[in-house]
């Protein structure tokens, strides 16, 4: 029976899909579609450390590489998303626009560790796709930022249980 109030109940609902709901979520999240990796991540995860699980054991590793995984190829299909813009020589209006097109300019792929900010993070992705920046090092950059960031929150969940 599914228990609305209890961790257990929500575990159970998510029960052996739970992977693909990481990965769906965090790949969902990394495109302009709306998706929240950081909640499915947590409610995820919380269970296994009340449950005494090490934070090294074989699940939660699982749910960690699979959400930067997931979230790494989202980011690495908005890129590809850029490529496809045409490019052009007149200066965007919008100044949130223009202010990640010179960082990115500026930067190159270094900027793309950043990828992971709400809101921006889909934007540098797409910019650095249309400046055709090197995806190889884009790849890399991205996958660095998505493990700072889903560590971090390996380890806020366990410093506050």
């Amino acid at each position: 029976m599914f228990d609305l109030f209890s961790w257990d109940g929500w575990f159970a609902l998510f029960g052996e899909h739970r992977l693909w709901i990481m990965f769906a979520s965090a790949f969902l999240s990394a495109t302009v579609l709306p998706g929240n990796s950081e909640i499915i991540f947590v409610t995820l995860i919380t269970p296994l450390l009340w449950a005494g699980s090490p934070y090294f054991s074989m699940e939660i590793q699982s749910l960690l590489w699979i959400a930067v995984t997931g979230n790494t190829l989202g980011s690495l299909t908005t890129y590809a998303l850029g490529r496809w813009l045409p490019t052009f020589n007149t200066p965007p209006q919008n100044a949130k626009l223009t202010w990640v097109l010179e960082k990115t300019q500026r930067y190159g792929s270094v900027m793309l560790f950043f990828s992971w900010l709400p809101v921006v993070g889909d934007v540098f992705c797409a910019v650095a796709g249309w400046l055709r920046l090197n995806w190889v090092a884009c790849l890399i950059f991205m996958t660095l930022g998505k493990i700072v960031r889903y560590v971090f929150l390996l380890f806020l969940g366990v410093t506050v249980l």
